[in-house]
């Protein structure tokens, strides 16, 4: 096998925990549309059942950095892997548990867990072994993997549904909807055993000879023996003998920009619109119970095909360009969608809105935030600190994914003067502020190695 296909194996593989991030944040859309029914769930228990998996996902942020550190990228994913598989098992409440809107919650907080440790790991992982000048595309290939997956699940869902009643979705479908992850969670379990350990991590633990080992099967000797050498340096330089002091003020800088950055991914408003689509569909748009999981498609189709331009441009253009021209999309997307709710004028524009909406973040904030949180902290801090960005992204999506029915469902949201529109507003000015963000603190990582990211903190 060539260098070339070797690395791009590596980057699937890992990226499949991107995959199950999609597919498990896609079937709950999917599932929730009956299984709502089926337990009769208000709409604060609604939130609840779809957040809960968001509580295990910040949780597992939050000892996915520990647990890198001890045990590295690739076990670390493969703990992730089990997770994933057993949260697909349980969420579907198998005839011998109890019918338990608790034990729901619990398998789904499991699934979190998993998909917390995996959405820091994995573009770590492959950011840490990808040559700097399609680092970007590399990394991409995650949030690619996260997008497949929408698209898979919504086609599953889809063919599981429509070959159902609706009394047989409400007491069947949804769970078989739960049961079709454990095909890609027992795919990405098993593929895990064949793949390197992070040479960088084998560098931090003084494994320097292991770490050239693994960086020679995937560039020629010469880079190969240049890349320890600066990871060699970067180390030493960091190297004082103390401990890192996180609260300093050059580290702290560091770990607040990249978290508030990550943060303002899920404050765009993709996952409430990914999360409770089918309730978006029906109730604001005015599509029929029929038509729902038809838009779903819709939506993740284009989502997936902006992502593939996202891949292909991100390291020709540059992540910051890509962010402007996304930021400005998703703008356009949500007035326009705002502006025919408020106007009470809904219907095709309406749809369109959502779909720049969603065709702007998935070429800008949806991979270029992953690109960036893989590649802006340092070696020594890396870990750490892209666990406290990550975290905070989950706690962020389950503030949105929480408060997003209760404002829709709000009286002000349905006063005369929104008229339904009210959270697309809001989310419009966490958009505007993204772009100041971007201009002001976000550097240009375009092209340059990790150890060459890390100058220009010390500058």
């Amino acid at each position: 096998m060539n260098k070339k296909t070797f690395l791009l194996l590596i980057a699937a593989v890992s990226a499949l925990g991107g995959l199950l991030f999609g597919y498990d944040t896609g079937v709950i859309n999917g599932a929730q549309f009956y299984l709502s029914k089926y337990f009769d769930l208000s709409d604060a228990m609604k939130g609840w059942v779809v957040g809960s998996a968001l509580l295990g996902c910040f949780v597992g942020a939050i000892i996915a950095g520990p647990l890198s550190i001890k045990i590295g990228r690739k076990y670390s994913l493969i703990i992730s892997a089990v997770l994933f598989t057993l949260s697909a098992w349980g969420s579907g409440l198998p005839s011998f548990l109890p019918e338990s809107v608790t034990l729901l919650v619990v398998f789904r907080i499991i699934g979190g867990l998993g998909i917390g440790i995996a959405s820091m790991n994995a573009p770590m992982y492959i950011a840490e072994i990808a040559p700097s000048d399609i680092r970007g595309r590399m990394v991409t290939y995650y949030q690619l993997a996260i997008v497949i997956g929408f698209f898979v699940v919504f086609l599953a869902t889809y063919f599981i549904g429509n070959n159902l009643t609706e009394a047989e979705n409400i007491q069947l479908g949804w769970r078989k909807m739960f049961w079709s992850e454990l095909i890609p969670s027992g795919l990405f379990l098993i593929l895990l055993f064949f793949v390197p350990k992070s040479p960088r991590w084998l560098a931090l633990k003084g494994r320097n000879d292991d770490a050239l080992i693994v960086l020679k099967k995937i560039h020629d000797d010469e880079q190969a023996n240049k890349e320890i050498f600066q990871i060699q340096q970067s180390l030493k330089a960091d190297d004082t003998g103390l401990k890192v002091n996180y609260f300093s003020k050059a580290i702290l800088t560091i770990i607040i920009i990249g978290t508030v950055f990550s943060m303002l991914q899920q404050f765009t408003g993709i996952n409430a619109v990914l999360y409770y689509g089918a309730d978006i569909f029906e109730k604001a748009l005015g599509f029929g119970k029929a038509d729902v999981l038809k838009q779903q498609i819709l939506l993740a189709f284009v989502n997936l095909v902006f992502t593939f331009v996202a891949m292909f441009t991100v390291d020709k253009f540059g992540r910051k360009p890509l962010i402007y021209i996304g930021a400005f999309g998703m703008l356009a997307g949500f007035l326009l969608l705002g502006i025919t709710l408020q106007q009470q004028s809904v219907g095709f524009l309406s749809l369109l809105g959502v779909l720049i909406f969603i065709a702007s973040f998935a070429l800008s904030m949806g991979p270029v935030v992953w690109v960036l949180l893989s590649e802006m902290f340092p070696n020594k801090i890396r870990s750490v600190a892209m666990s406290v960005a990550v975290a905070a992204q989950w706690a962020a999506n389950y503030m949105v994914s929480q408060s997003f029915p209760i404002v829709m469902g709000s009286e002000v949201n349905h006063s005369d003067t929104w008229n339904g529109s009210l959270p697309y507003f809001i989310f419009i000015v966490f958009i505007v502020v993204i772009v100041f963000v971007t201009y002001k603190f976000i550097p240009e990582t375009k092209g340059k190695t990790l150890e060459e990211i890390e100058g220009f903190w010390k500058k």
